[in-house]
């Protein structure tokens, strides 16, 4: 079961960074459910396909954005369900990663497809010192 979360997770990946690469809003909106919350790099919970769309949508239009997902975990929680968790890093036309953010989704299969159900990140700088 562990291995087919991690293709299941590497297949949306992929899917992912291509839709990314071309800022393309309604290629990476139709990975999210319907029902969809998405946090991304600013403080708006988008909901749904078209919030998700309007995330993207909204973003500045870099000249050759791409992302490079690391350190990711993928956990298969239920039949339907799929916990991943990883870092994301995005490169938007320099060679240094111009940001880079912890990821987790929440992966559910909708309709016979799985389907991003939670997106969130959050910066890798620690709020407390422990």
């Amino acid at each position: 079961m562990q291995d087919e979360a991690e293709e299941i997770v590497s297949a949306i990946m992929a899917k992912w960074s291509a839709g990314f690469s071309r800022l393309d809003a309604a290629a990476l909106a139709s990975l999210y459910s319907e029902r969809a919350f998405f946090f991304g790099s600013n403080p708006t919970l988008y909901r749904g396909r078209e919030g998700v769309a309007a995330y993207f949508n909204g973003l500045p239009r870099w000249r050759s954005p791409t992302v490079q997902f690391s350190d990711v975990r993928a956990a298969q929680v239920g039949p339907d369900l799929i916990n991943m968790a990883g870092t994301a890093s995005f490169f938007l036309g320099e060679s240094d990663p111009t940001l880079s953010v912890k990821i987790t989704w929440v992966i559910v299969r909708e309709d016979g497809d799985w389907k991003i159900a939670s997106h969130h990140v959050s910066s890798k700088t620690p709020l407390i010192d422990q």
